[in-house]
């Protein structure tokens, strides 16, 4: 950190700044705190000579909404995008966004104090950001963002602090005609061949990052380093020195083809099956790393507000720390190593290299496609080994103006939005507008020889750490890049082989015409997937974290950041913890909004759905399922011997039916898991064991033996007056005999129900020939109306249905609606790739729908329109998550095994994403439990295993 410098704003909105944390090639971070409540902020403010760019400003933003959505976790949560006003005459406003404060050190300097992590700390390092990737390409995404200075590491697991190119860039620089020239610090083995980036070279560039912390250095160093390129694209990576359980992992990732490497979720689980939170229970980091971040968090937390307008930079506060070096005001290059030729700036080139026709703005520069190259990830936050130093650095150039580029949007979230098409799609880029741009060299006329250009060197990761080359030291923020070492071109600093980086610049913007589709055409120029470099032009950018194809939509304007940022839960109501002395809960239900029922193998105890706190607890309830109000005081609840009605106030039992005494004919009857219920009724079924006598034998032949038959029903029961309504015969499910029946849905005449799957016989599977089937039962006597088989619905499908007669099915990968009582098709949804959809949720005019490829929409019932269609951004793995909707049906939470996510049921905005990190205790079991929502009103309650939150929603 350092103090601020006199043309440093003091002012972010409600924030005031205290002092820089960290500068970066394309923003600067100041450590701020909220004026109102007194918090600790991360700043990230964009330099005031790029913001002028507009293609800057929709990246940034862009970039920012990535961060939103993937708040929670290893990522930072947002607390403010800051508004975007009108841009005054005479220059841009401040471009900014503000994140929560969290104590950490960047990668790179962490092995600076410390050295290589050891493997568990390894672990948990690769597996936070594998989880992270895992839901950047779940939502058809590339993250783009890694890189040594990116990542941080903090006491709890670490952290990602960029999601895109301009937060992980060596450099950036505004460039004539509104373009944006950003310079990245490696390649991946894809880029060199001149292909398009995916989510697996985020996993190639994890591995160099895993590499890089396990050993110091980057797995390709040796060599000269004008063959970098040769050696990323040819040859084996040198991981030795990796621990060995990790190093065929970190193999497969840096594997030259990219189908070969591994997926993000794969990583994430080999390295820390328990999840990175559960392994780094107790602490991760080494003593000298856990003191260096204690260390940052008190000088940050003794920061005071500077003056608010010095006289002179020498009357500004001094630096926060001893260490950290005098502001450099001059930012010339330094000299030149002796012997070498200093070459000009990477992404200029002289006019007489210059092509002579640039190519239009409508049309590829090249037949090849290439998509945006990603983030550094291969080079430290400290300055390189002298030997992989570059010999000169380029003095800074004035920004050009930029009156042209249009203002178009960077491409709108389109998970937020509404979807015309269905399911994930690869990542991939908006071919029009995004083209590789090669300099005439390469493009020669058939039978020239095209004349040689330098191959791109990517920056050597240092084994130890040396003096910053930028001014103030970055501790615990995103360090600086060094420049990449680049070799002089044939020619010269100053010829057409200047260096490598060199992009070829695009034509200024044209001036507006009556075709906006025509004359404002995004243009974002890579300058050959072979080099490093790459241009934004004056269009839009596409966004990040869309399983949607991204579009140019420079006929609108960009939409304001929202103030109410996505991604960070609310502060729940209330915390509750089910006592480690007591066995886990095996069931869960909300009782009249006012009591939530834990059931578990000793006991029932009921909590206080307002205050969370326990009320009372009682062992006959133990294993007990459901707690159902009956009547108006009473809590219903089923236990494997016996019906209890017990007291809300204090669990004492009011009225108790023994299974012996309500059905002495049916003597042994075991009760299965109650199928449903609607009001007073609930639906259940039992079998019971009957011993049928042999025939008597004919004259002369014994006597056969007597056989042990299993007998099934179905009853219909009232919990208010505590009596049978009916019962019917079923056939017997499964040993030990009691069929598992599920209410699809309660109609006015009948009840449908299926059988699970697991509870079939072997001969009624047989017999199904893989479909299953829906019975209908008639609500005054129980007598079984029909039985009714749809399409190609399986007996795993998931169903359901409405009162309206509709029934909804999976059908394969797809969503399908028919009519109940004919079984005639109505509409069909279509699902994704590989996937099936789990039970839907039927609301009003909509029904939504789950997906186990992890996505959630909205459909309406009476066409099957896809209204709306979101992705959790959880890996794909699993099944797919459970919906529940709050009492006022305005929000939808869905739960599964790694996340919460609340989306608005009207929009399918997502609101927040909530995960349980687990207690501190290094002894303590590993929660692997899947979550569960329960709505009660205006709370939605969260469990997982014996931790309980109850977040306030619409």
């Amino acid at each position: 950190m350092e103090a601020l410098r006199q043309d440093d704003p003091r002012r972010f909105g409600r924030f005031t700044a205290l002092a820089r944390f960290h500068e970066g090639a394309s923003a600067v971070r100041y450590v701020a705190r909220d004026t109102a409540s007194g918090e600790v902020a991360l700043i990230t403010a964009a330099r005031p000579e790029l913001a002028a760019v507009p293609a800057y400003r929709r990246r940034f933003q862009a970039e920012a909404r990535t961060a939103e959505r993937l708040a929670g976790g290893w990522v930072a949560a947002p607390l403010d995008t800051g508004e975007e006003p009108e841009t005054p005459a005479d220059g841009p406003e401040t471009l900014w966004t503000a994140a929560g404060y969290v104590p950490a050190l960047p990668l790179a300097e962490a092995i600076g104090i410390a050295g290589p992590l050891d493997e568990r700390a390894l672990r948990i390092l690769g597996a936070g950001i594998a989880e992270i990737l895992s839901r950047v390409h779940a939502a058809g995404a590339v993250l783009q963002g890694l890189a040594p200075g990116t990542v941080l590491l903090a006491a709890d697991g670490p952290r990602l602090t960029a999601f895109g190119p301009l937060g992980a860039a060596a450099s950036a620089e505004a460039r004539p005609g509104g373009q944006l020239s950003v310079r990245l610090g490696y390649l991946t083995p894809e880029q060199i061949e001149g292909k398009e980036v995916s989510a697996a070279s985020d996993l190639f560039v994890l591995g160099l990052l895993l590499a890089y912390a396990a050993t110091g250095t980057t797995p390709f160093t040796e060599g000269p380093a004008e063959e970098a390129a040769r050696r990323i694209a040819g040859d084996e990576p040198e991981l030795d020195a990796v621990p060995e359980a990790l190093r065929e992992l970190i193999t497969n990732c840096l594997a030259k083809d990219p189908a070969a490497r591994p997926t993000a979720g794969t990583v994430a689980a080999e390295l820390a099956l328990e999840g990175a939170a559960g392994l780094a229970r107790g602490g991760w980091l080494p003593e000298r790393l856990t003191a260096a971040v204690a260390d940052q968090e008190a000088r940050v937390l003794a920061l005071e507000a500077p003056e608010e307008n010095p006289e002179t930079p020498e009357k500004a506060p001094a630096p926060v720390s001893a260490e950290a070096p005098e502001p450099v005001e001059d930012t010339a290059a330094p000299e030149p190593a002796e012997g070498t030729t200093a070459p000009q700036s990477e992404d200029v080139q002289p006019e007489d290299a210059q092509p002579e026709d640039a190519a239009p703005v409508d049309a590829p520069a090249s037949p090849v496609e290439t998509s945006v190259a990603p983030a550094p990830a291969g080079s430290p936050a400290t300055a390189e080994p002298e030997d992989a130093r570059p010999v000169d650095a380029p003095a800074p150039r004035e920004p050009a103006a930029s009156a042209a580029g249009g203002d178009g949007d960077i491409g709108e979230d389109r998970g937020t939005t509404r979807f015309l098409n269905t399911g994930p799609r690869p990542p991939q880029n908006d071919r029009p507008t995004t083209q590789l741009s090669l300099p005439a060299e390469l493009v020669a006329p058939p039978g020239t020889a095209p004349a040689p250009v330098a191959q791109p060197i990517p920056p050597a990761l240092p084994v130890a750490p040396v003096a910053p080359q930028h001014p103030g030291p970055t501790h615990g923020g995103p360090a600086p890049y060094p420049a990449a070492a680049l070799p002089a071109g044939p020619a010269g600093s100053g010829g057409a082989g200047g260096g490598p980086m060199v992009s070829l610049p695009l034509p200024p913007a044209p001036p507006p015409v009556p075709d906006p589709a025509a004359s404002r055409r995004t243009l974002l120029t890579i300058a050959a997937a072979a080099v490093g470099g790459l241009i934004v032009g004056g269009g839009s950018v596409a966004a990040l974290g869309s399983g949607d194809t991204a579009v140019a939509t420079d006929d609108k304007p960009a939409p304001k950041p929202r103030r109410t940022l996505p991604g960070q839960p609310p502060e729940p109501r209330w915390i509750y913890t089910h006592p480690a002395s007591e066995s886990s809960p095996l069931t869960t239900a909300v009782w009249r909004d006012k009591l939530l029922l834990v059931t578990s193998e000793s006991q029932a105890s009921a909590v206080d759905l307002r205050t969370g706190k326990r009320l009372w607890q009682r062992a006959d309830g133990a294993k007990g399922q459901a707690a159902l109000a009956a009547g108006a005081d009473l809590v219903f609840v089923a236990s494997p011997s016996e019906f209890l009605w017990l007291s809300p106030k204090n669990g004492k039992v009011v009225h108790r039916v023994r299974y012996t005494d309500a059905f002495a004919d049916l003597p042994g009857l075991a009760v299965g898991p109650l199928a449903g219920n609607s009001g007073p009724v609930v639906w259940f079924t039992g079998s019971h064991t009957v011993t049928v006598k042999a025939p008597k034998p004919k004259k002369g032949k014994k006597k056969g033996k007597d056989k042990e038959v299993v007998q099934a029903h179905f009853f219909a029961y009232d919990i208010v007056q505590r009596k049978e309504l009916w019962r019917t015969p079923v056939p017997a499910g499964r040993a030990p005999g009691t069929p598992a029946y599920r209410v699809v849905v309660d109609r006015s005449a009948d009840v449908l129900v299926r059988q699970d799957a697991v509870s079939l016989t072997a001969a009624e599977v047989k017999a199904a020939k893989e479909k299953g089937s829906i019975r209908s039962f008639d609500q005054k006597t129980g007598k079984l109306l029909w039985t009714k088989q749809y399409a190609a619905v399986s007996p795993e499908a998931a169903t359901g249905g409405d009162e309206d007669g509709t029934l909804y099915a999976a059908v394969g990968k797809d969503l399908q609606a028919f009519e109940t009582d004919t079984t005639k098709p109505l509409w069909r949804v279509e699902g994704s790739d590989g996937s099936v959809f789990g039970t839907p949720l039927v609301a009003g005019p909509l029904i939504h729908t789950t997906e186990r490829s992890q996505l959630v929409g909205a459909v309406e019932r009476e066409s099957g329109r896809l209204v709306w269609r979101r992705s959790t951004e959880v890996p794909g793995t699993g099944n797919a998550p459970s919906l529940t909707l709050s009492g006022s049906e305005k929000t939808l939470v869905a739960a599964d095994a790694v996340q919460v996510t609340a989306f608005s049921a009207a929009d399918g905005e997502r609101l927040w994403k909530f995960q349980d990190i687990g207690s501190a205790d290094p002894k303590g079991a590993t929660v692997s439990a899947p979550y569960r929502a329960l709505a009660a009103g205006e709370t939605v309650v969260v469990q997982r295993d014996r931790a309980f939150y109850a977040f306030p929603v619409a």
